[in-house]
Protein backbone atom coordinates (compact mmCIF):
# COMPACT_ATOMS: atom_id res chain seq x y z
CA UNK A 1 0.00 0.00 0.00
CA UNK A 2 1.04 3.59 -0.55
CA UNK A 3 0.10 7.21 -0.08
CA UNK A 4 -2.11 8.50 -2.86
CA UNK A 5 -2.37 11.92 -4.40
CA UNK A 6 -5.03 12.85 -6.90
CA UNK A 7 -4.95 10.60 -9.97
CA UNK A 8 -5.33 13.73 -12.12
CA UNK A 9 -7.46 14.39 -15.16
CA UNK A 10 -4.80 13.05 -17.54
CA UNK A 11 -4.83 9.54 -16.16
CA UNK A 12 -8.59 9.61 -15.76
CA UNK A 13 -8.99 10.60 -19.39
CA UNK A 14 -6.68 7.81 -20.52
CA UNK A 15 -8.53 5.25 -18.43
CA UNK A 16 -11.85 6.49 -19.81
CA UNK A 17 -10.55 6.27 -23.37
CA UNK A 18 -9.30 2.73 -22.85
CA UNK A 19 -12.63 1.74 -21.32
CA UNK A 20 -14.49 3.39 -24.17
CA UNK A 21 -12.50 1.48 -26.78
CA UNK A 22 -13.13 -1.77 -24.94
CA UNK A 23 -16.84 -1.03 -24.79
CA UNK A 24 -17.00 -0.19 -28.49
CA UNK A 25 -15.01 -3.26 -29.48
CA UNK A 26 -16.81 -5.69 -27.22
CA UNK A 27 -20.20 -4.12 -26.76
CA UNK A 28 -21.83 -5.33 -29.93
CA UNK A 29 -20.72 -8.91 -29.47
CA UNK A 30 -21.65 -8.91 -25.78
CA UNK A 31 -25.16 -7.57 -26.36
CA UNK A 32 -25.71 -10.03 -29.15
CA UNK A 33 -24.50 -12.91 -27.01
CA UNK A 34 -26.70 -11.89 -24.08
CA UNK A 35 -29.80 -11.48 -26.21
CA UNK A 36 -29.42 -14.54 -28.36
CA UNK A 37 -27.39 -17.02 -26.35
CA UNK A 38 -28.74 -20.47 -27.05
CA UNK A 39 -31.26 -19.20 -29.60
CA UNK A 40 -31.47 -20.18 -33.22
CA UNK A 41 -30.27 -16.91 -34.69
CA UNK A 42 -28.42 -17.10 -37.98
CA UNK A 43 -24.90 -15.80 -38.25
CA UNK A 44 -26.09 -13.17 -40.74
CA UNK A 45 -28.75 -11.88 -38.32
CA UNK A 46 -26.27 -11.85 -35.47
CA UNK A 47 -23.78 -9.91 -37.58
CA UNK A 48 -26.48 -7.39 -38.51
CA UNK A 49 -27.41 -6.87 -34.88
CA UNK A 50 -23.78 -6.38 -33.90
CA UNK A 51 -23.40 -3.80 -36.64
CA UNK A 52 -26.46 -1.89 -35.42
CA UNK A 53 -25.15 -1.84 -31.85
CA UNK A 54 -21.67 -0.81 -32.98
CA UNK A 55 -23.02 1.98 -35.17
CA UNK A 56 -25.26 3.25 -32.38
CA UNK A 57 -22.32 3.50 -29.99
CA UNK A 58 -20.20 5.26 -32.60
CA UNK A 59 -23.00 7.70 -33.42
CA UNK A 60 -23.75 8.37 -29.73
CA UNK A 61 -20.37 8.39 -27.95
CA UNK A 62 -21.84 10.48 -25.13
CA UNK A 63 -23.34 7.30 -23.69
CA UNK A 64 -19.85 5.97 -22.92
CA UNK A 65 -19.12 8.16 -19.85
CA UNK A 66 -22.58 7.31 -18.51
CA UNK A 67 -21.91 3.62 -19.05
CA UNK A 68 -18.52 3.84 -17.35
CA UNK A 69 -20.04 5.71 -14.39
CA UNK A 70 -22.81 3.15 -14.05
CA UNK A 71 -20.32 0.29 -14.23
CA UNK A 72 -18.21 1.94 -11.52
CA UNK A 73 -21.30 2.48 -9.37
CA UNK A 74 -22.20 -1.21 -9.61
CA UNK A 75 -18.65 -2.30 -8.79
CA UNK A 76 -18.60 0.07 -5.80
CA UNK A 77 -21.91 -1.34 -4.61
CA UNK A 78 -20.51 -4.87 -4.68
CA UNK A 79 -17.45 -3.85 -2.67
CA UNK A 80 -19.48 -1.86 -0.16
CA UNK A 81 -21.89 -4.77 0.26
CA UNK A 82 -18.94 -6.85 1.47
CA UNK A 83 -18.41 -4.52 4.45
CA UNK A 84 -21.99 -3.41 5.01
CA UNK A 85 -22.66 -0.49 7.33
CA UNK A 86 -19.72 -1.45 9.56
CA UNK A 87 -17.34 0.82 7.65
CA UNK A 88 -19.42 3.81 8.77
CA UNK A 89 -19.33 2.80 12.45
CA UNK A 90 -16.37 4.59 14.06
CA UNK A 91 -14.09 3.44 16.79
CA UNK A 92 -15.67 5.25 19.78
CA UNK A 93 -14.61 8.87 19.59
CA UNK A 94 -12.65 8.66 16.31
CA UNK A 95 -14.86 11.23 14.60
CA UNK A 96 -14.36 14.76 13.32
CA UNK A 97 -17.11 17.27 12.68
CA UNK A 98 -20.58 16.57 14.06
CA UNK A 99 -20.64 13.18 15.83
CA UNK A 100 -24.41 13.07 15.30
CA UNK A 101 -24.28 14.37 11.73
CA UNK A 102 -26.67 12.95 9.17
CA UNK A 103 -24.10 12.91 6.35
CA UNK A 104 -21.07 10.65 6.77
CA UNK A 105 -17.71 10.78 5.03
CA UNK A 106 -15.22 8.03 5.87
CA UNK A 107 -11.49 8.65 5.51
CA UNK A 108 -8.78 5.98 5.63
CA UNK A 109 -5.73 7.85 6.86
CA UNK A 110 -2.08 7.37 7.84
CA UNK A 111 -0.13 9.93 9.89
CA UNK A 112 2.96 9.23 7.77
CA UNK A 113 1.07 10.13 4.58
CA UNK A 114 1.92 13.57 3.21
CA UNK A 115 -1.27 13.66 1.14
CA UNK A 116 -3.32 12.92 4.26
CA UNK A 117 -1.57 15.85 5.94
CA UNK A 118 -2.54 18.09 3.03
CA UNK A 119 -6.13 16.89 3.35
CA UNK A 120 -6.45 18.18 6.93
CA UNK A 121 -7.25 21.69 5.68
CA UNK A 122 -9.76 20.26 3.20
CA UNK A 123 -11.51 18.40 5.99
CA UNK A 124 -11.62 21.47 8.23
CA UNK A 125 -13.09 23.52 5.37
CA UNK A 126 -15.78 20.90 4.75
CA UNK A 127 -16.66 20.76 8.44
CA UNK A 128 -16.98 24.55 8.58
CA UNK A 129 -19.38 24.56 5.63
CA UNK A 130 -21.39 21.46 6.58
CA UNK A 131 -22.70 21.42 10.15
CA UNK A 132 -24.44 18.10 9.44
CA UNK A 133 -21.19 16.39 8.39
CA UNK A 134 -19.74 13.51 10.38
CA UNK A 135 -16.27 12.39 9.34
CA UNK A 136 -15.31 8.90 10.47
CA UNK A 137 -11.55 8.42 10.48
CA UNK A 138 -10.30 4.89 10.01
CA UNK A 139 -6.67 4.65 11.07
CA UNK A 140 -4.74 2.75 8.39
CA UNK A 141 -1.04 2.84 9.38
CA UNK A 142 0.54 1.21 6.34
CA UNK A 143 3.55 3.40 5.58
CA UNK A 144 5.87 2.97 8.56
CA UNK A 145 6.20 1.37 11.97
CA UNK A 146 6.03 4.84 13.50
CA UNK A 147 2.68 5.49 11.88
CA UNK A 148 1.41 2.41 13.72
CA UNK A 149 2.43 4.01 17.03
CA UNK A 150 0.74 7.25 16.00
CA UNK A 151 -2.46 5.42 15.03
CA UNK A 152 -2.52 3.59 18.35
CA UNK A 153 -2.14 6.87 20.23
CA UNK A 154 -4.89 8.45 18.12
CA UNK A 155 -7.32 5.73 19.15
CA UNK A 156 -6.22 6.14 22.75
CA UNK A 157 -6.97 9.85 22.38
CA UNK A 158 -10.41 8.97 20.99
CA UNK A 159 -11.18 7.07 24.18
CA UNK A 160 -10.40 10.23 26.15
CA UNK A 161 -12.57 12.41 23.92
CA UNK A 162 -9.49 14.17 22.48
CA UNK A 163 -9.31 12.61 19.06
CA UNK A 164 -9.57 15.81 17.04
CA UNK A 165 -6.92 17.52 19.15
CA UNK A 166 -4.45 14.67 18.69
CA UNK A 167 -5.28 14.23 14.99
CA UNK A 168 -4.41 17.83 14.20
CA UNK A 169 -1.42 18.00 16.56
CA UNK A 170 0.08 14.82 15.09
CA UNK A 171 -0.21 16.01 11.50
CA UNK A 172 1.17 19.41 12.48
CA UNK A 173 4.18 17.71 14.09
CA UNK A 174 5.39 16.23 10.78
CA UNK A 175 6.26 12.59 10.18
CA UNK A 176 5.54 10.37 13.17
CA UNK A 177 8.33 9.19 15.44
CA UNK A 178 8.69 8.48 19.16
CA UNK A 179 9.26 12.15 19.99
CA UNK A 180 6.55 13.61 17.75
CA UNK A 181 3.91 11.08 18.85
CA UNK A 182 4.62 11.83 22.50
CA UNK A 183 4.66 15.59 21.89
CA UNK A 184 1.35 15.47 20.00
CA UNK A 185 -0.25 13.44 22.77
CA UNK A 186 0.82 15.98 25.38
CA UNK A 187 -0.27 18.88 23.19
CA UNK A 188 -3.68 17.23 22.87
CA UNK A 189 -3.96 17.16 26.67
CA UNK A 190 -4.03 13.39 27.11
CA UNK A 191 -3.69 11.55 30.38
CA UNK A 192 -0.43 9.95 29.32
CA UNK A 193 -0.56 6.92 31.61
CA UNK A 194 -4.05 5.99 30.44
CA UNK A 195 -3.20 6.74 26.81
CA UNK A 196 -0.09 4.58 26.79
CA UNK A 197 -2.02 1.69 28.32
CA UNK A 198 -4.88 2.06 25.86
CA UNK A 199 -2.49 2.25 22.90
CA UNK A 200 -1.20 -1.22 23.77
CA UNK A 201 -4.64 -2.72 24.30
CA UNK A 202 -6.22 -5.54 22.34
CA UNK A 203 -9.24 -3.39 21.43
CA UNK A 204 -6.98 -0.91 19.65
CA UNK A 205 -5.19 -3.71 17.78
CA UNK A 206 -8.53 -5.15 16.74
CA UNK A 207 -9.56 -1.78 15.33
CA UNK A 208 -6.37 -1.52 13.26
CA UNK A 209 -6.89 -5.06 11.97
CA UNK A 210 -10.52 -4.25 11.14
CA UNK A 211 -9.53 -1.16 9.18
CA UNK A 212 -6.95 -3.07 7.16
CA UNK A 213 -9.61 -5.65 6.35
CA UNK A 214 -12.03 -2.94 5.24
CA UNK A 215 -9.39 -1.39 3.00
CA UNK A 216 -8.66 -4.70 1.32
CA UNK A 217 -12.33 -5.49 0.78
CA UNK A 218 -12.95 -2.05 -0.71
CA UNK A 219 -9.94 -2.28 -3.00
CA UNK A 220 -8.08 0.63 -1.41
CA UNK A 221 -4.31 0.35 -1.82
CA UNK A 222 -3.25 3.68 -0.39
CA UNK A 223 -4.13 6.70 1.68
CA UNK A 224 -6.07 8.88 1.81
CA UNK A 225 -9.07 6.90 0.62
CA UNK A 226 -12.70 7.84 1.13
CA UNK A 227 -16.19 6.39 1.33
CA UNK A 228 -19.13 8.71 0.69
CA UNK A 229 -22.44 6.92 0.30
CA UNK A 230 -21.94 4.50 -2.61
CA UNK A 231 -18.82 6.33 -3.80
CA UNK A 232 -15.30 4.98 -3.30
CA UNK A 233 -12.65 7.64 -3.82
CA UNK A 234 -8.87 7.19 -3.84
CA UNK A 235 -6.28 9.90 -3.34
CA UNK A 236 -6.06 13.50 -2.18
CA UNK A 237 -8.76 14.73 -4.54
CA UNK A 238 -9.25 18.10 -2.83
CA UNK A 239 -12.07 19.85 -1.00
CA UNK A 240 -14.13 20.55 -4.12
CA UNK A 241 -14.35 16.91 -5.18
CA UNK A 242 -15.14 15.81 -1.65
CA UNK A 243 -17.83 18.49 -1.43
CA UNK A 244 -19.43 17.09 -4.59
CA UNK A 245 -19.36 13.60 -3.10
CA UNK A 246 -20.98 14.89 0.09
CA UNK A 247 -23.74 16.60 -1.90
CA UNK A 248 -24.46 13.31 -3.66
CA UNK A 249 -24.85 11.65 -0.27
CA UNK A 250 -27.09 14.44 0.97
CA UNK A 251 -29.21 14.23 -2.17
CA UNK A 252 -29.72 10.50 -1.75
Amino acid sequence: MQERGSTGTGNAARYALIAALVIIAAGAGWVSAQLFSGSAVSSNDRKAIETVVHDYIMDNPEIIPDAIEELQRRENAKQLASVGSDVHAPFPGAVLGNPKGTVTLVEFSDFACGYCRKSVDDIDALIAKNPDLRIVIRELPILSEHSVAAARMALAAAEQGRYGQFHRAMFAAGRPGPDTVDAAARRAGLDMAKAQAAAKSERVQQELDRNLGFARQLGFNGTPSWVAGDQLISGAVGADELAKAIEKVRGG
